[in-house]
């Protein structure tokens, strides 16, 4: 599976940006799919359980353990990565990762879709938690 890359310092917010503060459970830098346990870690389909894929959003900036941390959870974002018009993407393999629905195979685990891309460098959120392993 092939996630993005990711260019943080490119990560930024935009139309429509519905943004949640939380606390970071661990390193997180801005474009990382995140997901909520005891704070916020790097979300992965292919932990083994639904729980981690479970996304609830993607870092707008970086943040340290314990440090407090602004999410986007829906609208706009550009997510500072090379994006293919139309795609659906989807929380990937490597913690925080995204990467496009077609790259998930059945060994990946579990499926959330986190938007579609509009241009090149815009996604346009609508997370849902499939809950199910991809088959």
């Amino acid at each position: 599976m092939a996630d993005l890359t990711v260019t943080a310092g490119n990560v930024q917010h935009a139309t429509g940006a519905n943004l949640v503060q939380g606390i970071a459970g661990g390193t997180i830098t801005a474009g990382m799919a995140l997901y909520l346990a005891s704070g916020l870690l790097l979300a992965a389909q292919n932990d083994d359980t639904a729980a981690t894929a479970a996304a609830v959003g993607i870092a707008t900036h970086g943040a340290s353990e314990g440090q407090p941390l602004v999410y986007q959870r829906a609208g706009n974002i550009n997510l500072g990565a090379t994006l293919t018009v139309g795609k659906v993407y989807c929380v990937g393999a490597a913690g925080g990762g995204i990467a496009p629905f077609e790259d998930i195979v059945s060994t990946n685990g579990f499926c959330t879709v986190l938007g579609v891309a509009t241009t090149a460098s815009n996604l346009k959120m609508g997370i849902v938690v499939g809950g199910v392993a991809h088959a």
